[in-house]
């Protein structure tokens, strides 16, 4: 009996652990990790996306943002603000040093804040590419969708004896006033400082939830203990469109369109050349559509500006209007794909920007037409590339070339040795040739011609009346 009862015991303890083990197997939470370690921008928001997808099919139970960015294309930012407040997942952000501009957007959209210590957490005035504050207009949208995004945290209700007091979890006046240089937040900061927070100042105004050094102590804080981590890595389509940007290799594929154009125009039907262009042109031009830069606009003005160069090469004689658009064209199409059109209202800054691009462009295709004329004359003289004939045509391999001298002929006056149905003989000054009648019609043997002209080694003649 005793013997029973021990067995049903560790029977009972045996099927307990299993049990206590499979009910912490199933407590353990799954956290997703997305770094975002460099400008905000049309990369950036494409591994969101990514990410917020592949997080939702693997079912996981928290999104990590791991941030240290100094800001980047509002654009974009709103975007991922979109993503993160949409989102069904709990999504803390870690800011690892910096959240400046559009990376403070993207924090305060977060459901959790932490920072590390030396870190910060504002400055998000719309600047242009040299740090100018860019006008009102773009503030005022900015200065919008950051209100928006602290109130979208909600308030907590307070009840102090009778009163009642809500209060925002976040306060959209401090939101604002990380724009806008002109908006004071009492016993915060003056109307003389774009708002900016240390990790203490952000926690004591709502705007941090703790401070910690690593994600992992992020999460110990937040009693997330039993966990696993997976984190976002990129594709090798991200990656390749990293590289592909590179403007030392956007400069090489310029020099292969111009280039291609150029082997193409001399050396028509070929079609190696053209080949390599249009590769080129593709990759050169995909990337920066991805990227946001590219518009459908600038594509259709480089493509319209090949066609009219080949209407001026190949229909319209001589070099004039059709030629040069078509040459304007190419390089305007080249050059606008590689600036951005968000906000571009041609004043000093852009403008320089604008320029920047166009003198790229025509340095690289100023380069490729001298290289490709130096290449050209190797090239066709090659007797390795099918540029040009090469074979010698000799006399006595049955090869006869065509006497020029026979051009002085015309004028003359002969006699048909045969019938010239229309083609036949004659005789002129006592040399026989080969005749074609000039309007077709028959010459019967023994009259008299005139010779008219002398076409690709041909005599033409017309009969002399009687």
């Amino acid at each position: 009996m005793k013997k029973i009862l021990v067995l049903l015991s560790l029977i009972i303890i045996t099927f307990s652990l299993y049990a206590e083990r499979d009910s912490i197997a199933q407590e353990k939470s799954l956290v997703y990790r997305l770094n975002i370690r460099r400008e905000i921008g049309p990369a950036i928001w494409r591994q969101t996306k990514q990410a917020f997808d592949e997080a939702k099919e693997m079912d996981v139970d928290y999104v990590v943002i791991n941030m240290n960015t100094y800001g980047g294309a509002v654009v974009q930012a709103d975007s991922i603000r979109t993503k993160i407040l949409n989102s069904d997942i709990p999504v803390f952000v870690f800011i690892d040093n910096n959240a400046a501009s559009a990376g403070a957007l993207i924090s305060i959209a977060c459901d959790k804040i932490y920072m590390r210590e030396g870190g910060s957490i504002g400055a998000a005035t719309v600047v242009n590419q040299t740090g100018q504050a860019m006008p009102d207009k773009y503030q005022s949208y900015m200065r919008a969708i950051m209100r928006a995004t602290a109130e979208s945290h909600g308030r907590d209700t307070i009840i102090e004896g009778r009163d009642t007091i809500y209060k925002w979890k976040r306060d959209p006046k401090i939101a604002e006033a990380m724009v806008d240089q002109r908006l004071a937040v009492k016993g915060i900061i003056d109307t003389s400082k774009v708002l900016t927070f240390t990790p203490q100042e952000a926690q004591k105004h709502g705007y941090c939830d703790g401070v910690a050094e690593t994600v992992e102590e992020m999460l110990q804080k937040e009693n997330i203990s039993n966990y696993e981590m997976a984190q976002y890595r990129a594709t090798s389509l991200e990656k390749l469109i990293g590289f592909l940007v590179n403007p030392i290799l956007q400069g090489i594929l310029i020099m292969i369109i111009v280039g291609g154009i150029y082997f193409e125009l001399q050396t028509p039907g070929v079609g190696f050349p053209l080949i390599a262009s249009i590769t080129a042109a593709i990759i050169y031009f995909s990337p920066l559509y991805l990227e946001g830069l590219a518009e459908n606009y600038e594509i259709l003005i480089f493509v319209i500006g090949v066609a009219l160069l080949a209407v001026e090469i190949f229909v319209i004689p001589g070099f004039g209007i059709a030629g040069i658009l078509g040459i304007v064209g190419i390089v305007t199409g080249l050059a606008l794909s590689m600036i951005d059109n968000f906000g571009f209202s041609f004043e000093a800054h852009q403008l320089e920007q604008l320029f920047k691009a166009l003198g790229m462009v025509s340095i690289f295709t100023i380069l490729s037409i001298v290289l490709s004329i130096m290449l050209s004359k190797r090239l066709l003289e090659s007797k390795k590339w099918a540029f040009a004939l090469h074979v010698e045509e000799k006399l006595e391999e049955g090869f006869i070339g065509v006497d020029a001298a026979i051009n002085e002929n015309i004028g003359k006056t002969g006699e048909c040795k045969t019938v010239l149905r229309p083609s036949g003989k004659v005789v002129i000054d006592g040399d026989l040739y080969d005749a074609v009648s000039l309007h077709g019609e028959f010459i019967e043997k023994g009259s008299l011609v005139k010779v008219i002209k002398f076409l690709s080694g041909q005599i033409y003649v017309e009969e002399i009346e009687k």
